[in-house]
């Protein structure tokens, strides 16, 4: 039987809310001991159910240290939970206190947080492993009974997951039986989920509530324009995006990256005619912009938000009226996520358009409207931890009491992520944890852990726990600089840039950044001085990694839909004679076959790949055919990729006999690896696992390093390495990583197997409608070698988009 307080029922009354029967399913399993990972769809109180059973607990018994720990992926997220909660602690009038710590939680008050928790704390990844790390933590988490994961899907296919699973172990061995909770709305395999969030050998429950309330209402944002071959922003639709923006209450327009934000909001602003308020929103903005931008757009002071995925969590706006996707989805989950920004109410559907920018994220976006019809979810699956992440958790468990191997490897053993972790692959971490290995014990810098009588390990000194709290965490950023207006004599902080861009400006360089436009002055102390400027055509800051990849899911659902003509019918005309084209031309690419395209540009021979497999994957394809290409004499020249295709410009044609090598799969040994031995791609690696495992730091004291710093230290330390420790363990973690992080090997490489004896292979006398969003992208990639030299003896082509199409056109009316 429930049991569920007169006073909480008559709360939900007061709100005019019923008790949904997962929250009531929640409370239940709560107080009968149970882990569980519940998915319910967004808007329908999902957290709150994963509160509930914690509140009641708590305002009964009036615990006396921290009862119920929250953790979320996002600052944000934990904000505004700790926001709503406080709300019903309030109308209660409760006997509970709920806190939040984050990397921007004052040092006072994180000090009395460890002294005295309270009963509720808002939590990130890093923040919990910091806490971890003080000897307190025992006592800290003694108490615990309730974890609750929020958006579980964001964080258990990454390191940030492996972190989250270690520190479950942790708090495990100070409270066993503690309760898991983990909530997500677009979990694709929950089976493997409630395996990643249970102790190993013990999965959680899954607990899928009924689907409640109205599916969403999602369509195409019809425009005057047509869709073009090519782009990325969409600006063909900003007066059509503007327009619904001034029909609705409040609007929130996401994009996938940073470069899309400040560019878009540029072009909304321009055709903002009645000035009506709009704002921007992603990660490099400072705290006190985005926490402004964040209270104004609770309070409804905005119409309209460009945002990226900074806020496509659970943020709790109820008055959101739509969601509009500019640019393709890149994956169901991810769309659903977003979409659910809007109409935060069980009883009212949510309403979004999608803005696709060129042709093929058409495409891309009618996949995605057919899945969400169909209640297909997509997603990362939780993989094996990595074990540069369990190198730094070596070194945090030390940090807190004195730790053995064998202690230590059993604890871990209990995380689902790192159960198939062997003894012997852990003592060779802990021995790397002590001293660095072969070459680096010969430093004092890398001697981290020393023995004590009694057979414990313990950190060497206290410069090794202060630089281990300092630079915890799996997030490698690039090298960052402060921006900074200048004003008089003052100024005002606004975020920050990527180091590599600020460094390539000159005073009086403009560029877009927190929808203003400033005029670069200097870099002093790692910060960018730059007044406001009314100039024209500024440029924009670029980010590292700020490319999501199409998902496997995604990319079929493409391949699927190009495969059904009556489907045709509902795209817009000039997509659909777009199509028709290539289909009366060359062919359509279909699900058992991939389809290559060979034909002539000018002087040159183009030869495109029909992948679907995601930018990642196509330019880790490019660098391995490209070599190939070369040592049969094809002399490749350059190479364009985008999601959905790989284009390659060469001074010599790929015929049907030569295309079948060039996708052999020996590539992936042959080529791969030579091309790996003269890239800078392991290096770049090595300095990620190098920084997670604690050899250099991001943070040093009360300066962060910067790019320049941290790279040369790691690319000496790599080359040291190389040559007197090839058998290192750092060497075999950055090559795994660079093939799961960077490479996207694995699916390129099923991708290859799939397809060795299924290619379509097509001749054709000049380029095909379905190339030109591919071959037209302005992102090459320029190789080396004879080709290039050879290509200085001949006249130079220059193409536009614009004769290209008119060539494909006038070929078809012929």
């Amino acid at each position: 039987m429930v049991k569920i307080p007169p006073r909480f029922r008559q709360w939900f009354d007061q709100q005019g809310w019923t008790i949904l029967p997962h929250q009531r399913e929640m409370v239940s399993r709560y107080q009968k001991g149970q882990s569980t990972l519940l998915t319910a769809p967004t808007g329908t109180g999902k957290t709150l159910a994963g509160f509930l059973g914690s509140l009641i607990e708590i305002s009964e018994t009036q615990p006396k240290g921290l009862h119920t720990l929250y953790i979320s992926p996002l600052k944000a997220l934990n904000y505004d939970i700790e926001r709503n909660v406080t709300a019903i602690i309030d109308a209660l009038n409760l006997p509970v206190r709920v806190e939040s710590r984050t990397g921007d939680t004052s040092a006072y008050r994180r000090k009395r947080q460890r002294a005295k928790p309270p009963h509720i704390l808002m939590t990130t990844p890093e923040s919990l492993m910091l806490l971890l790390s003080y000897p307190e933590a025992r006592d800290m988490f003694g108490s615990i009974e309730a974890v609750v994961i929020d958006e579980i899907h964001q964080v258990a296919a990454s390191k940030r997951g492996d972190l989250i699973t270690l520190a479950l172990a942790q708090i495990e061995a100070y409270r066993p039986g503690f309760r898991r909770i983990g909530l997500s709305a677009t979990v694709a395999d929950p089976d493997l989920f409630c395996l990643w969030l249970g102790k190993t050998g013990q999965p959680v429950n899954h607990f899928n509530s009924p689907s409640t309330g109205k599916p969403p209402q999602v369509s195409i944002l019809k425009t005057k324009e047509p869709v073009p071959f090519t782009g990325f922003v969409a600006q063909y639709a900003v007066s059509e995006i503007m327009a619904e923006i001034e029909k609705a209450g409040s609007t929130i327009v996401f994009v996938n990256t940073r470069f899309q934000a400040e560019l878009l909001f540029q072009f909304l602003w321009e055709v903002n005619d009645d000035a009506l308020p709009i704002a921007i929103f992603h990660a490099s903005l400072t705290r006190e912009i985005r926490a402004k931008t964040m209270k104004m757009m609770a309070e409804g002071k905005l119409r309209g938000l460009v945002a990226t995925s900074a806020i496509e969590l659970g943020i709790d706006w109820g008055d959101v009226d739509v969601v509009i996707q500019v640019g393709a989805p890149k994956g169901v989950s991810r769309l659903l996520q977003r979409i659910g920004r809007s109409n935060h109410q069980v009883d009212v559907p949510s309403k979004a358009f999608l803005v696709p920018a060129n042709r093929f994220e058409v495409l891309e976006c009618e996949a995605a409207m057919l899945a969400i019809k169909a209640r297909h979810l997509d997603g990362d699956h939780p993989l094996p931890g990595s074990q540069d992440v369990a190198i730094q958790f070596i070194l945090n468990a030390a940090c807190s009491a004195p730790v053995t191997p064998h202690q230590l490897h059993q604890l871990v053993m209990q995380s689902w992520s790192y159960r198939q972790l062997t003894y012997e692959q852990f003592e060779e971490l802990f021995q790397f944890v002590i001293d660095g290995g072969y070459v680096l014990r010969n430093y004092d810098r890398w001697q981290r852990l020393i023995k004590q009588d009694d057979g414990r390990w313990i950190p060497a000194n206290k410069a090794v726990i202060q630089r281990h709290r300092k630079n915890i965490g799996v997030i490698i950023e690039a090298g960052k600089l402060k921006v900074k207006r200048r004003h008089g004599r003052g100024g005002k902080y606004l975020g920050e840039i990527e180091e590599s861009f600020g460094q390539s400006l000159r005073p009086g360089d403009t560029f877009y950044f927190a929808g203003e436009i400033l005029a670069f002055e200097r870099i002093h102390d790692m910060t960018l001085e730059a007044r406001a400027s009314a100039a024209k055509e500024p440029m924009i800051p670029t980010y590292a990694g700020g490319q999501m990849p199409l998902s496997t899911f995604l990319a079929e659902g493409v391949r699927a839909f190009l495969q059904d003509e009556k489907g045709f019918e509902k795209l817009p005309k000039m997509v659909r004679n777009w199509l028709q084209l290539q289909a009366r031309f060359s062919v359509l690419p279909d699900r058992k076959s991939l389809l290559v395209e060979s034909f002539p540009r000018g002087k040159l021979n183009c030869v495109i790949f029909y992948t679907f497999e995601g930018r990642r994957a196509n330019q880790t394809l490019g660098m391995m055919v490209s070599r190939r290409m070369e040592r049969i004499g094809l002399h490749p020249l350059s190479f364009t990729v985008t999601d959905y295709g790989l284009a390659i410009n060469s001074l010599q044609p790929v015929t049907a006999e030569t295309v079948y090598d060039l996708l052999s799969p020996d590539i992936l040994a042959d080529e791969l690896e030579e091309w790996l031995a003269e890239s800078p791609m392991l290096k770049r690696s090595f300095r990620r696992v190098a920084t997670i495992a604690g050899i250099v730091e991001q943070n040093n004291n009360a300066a962060r390093k910067t790019l320049k710093q941290v790279t040369f230290s790691t690319d000496l330390i790599y080359d040291v390495l190389r040559k007197y420790e090839p058998g290192h363990v750092l060497l075999a973690l950055a090559r795994s990583d660079a093939e799961r992080e960077l490479l996207d090997l694995d699916r390129l490489t099923d991708m290859i197997l799939k397809f060795q004896r299924h290619i379509e292979f097509r001749d054709l006398p000049r380029p095909s409608p379905l190339s030109l969003p591919v071959i037209l992208d302005v992102r090459t990639e320029r190789l080396p070698g004879g080709g290039m030299e050879a290509l200085l003896a001949q006249q130079s082509l220059a193409e536009t988009a614009e004769t290209l199409m008119h060539e494909v056109e006038d070929a078809f009316k012929s």
